[in-house]
């Protein structure tokens, strides 16, 4: 069954606050979340556990964390 719900992030939750990248859209592919901050905090978090922001012009933050991806650790 396809997943279909996604989780807002809150912009003063605390940085760490990402879904399991197990929740992420299977269409469009690792989909995760949207909203948030574009803090160094956050994007930090973010790319430790394999989520990246990727969206565009109006649109609000989006959160991907496609299969497979790439995680880099500092």
């Amino acid at each position: 069954m396809a997943k279909m719900s996604l989780y807002w992030i809150d912009p003063d939750s605390e940085p760490e606050n990402f879904p399991p990248v197990e929740n992420a859209l299977d269409n469009p592919d690792g989909l995760l979340c949207f909203g948030g901050d574009l803090s160094t905090q956050r994007l930090l978090s973010a790319y430790r556990k394999g989520i990246f922001p990727w969206y565009s012009g109006e649109q609000p933050i989006l959160w991907w964390s496609p299969h497979p991806r790439c995680v880099l650790m500092p």
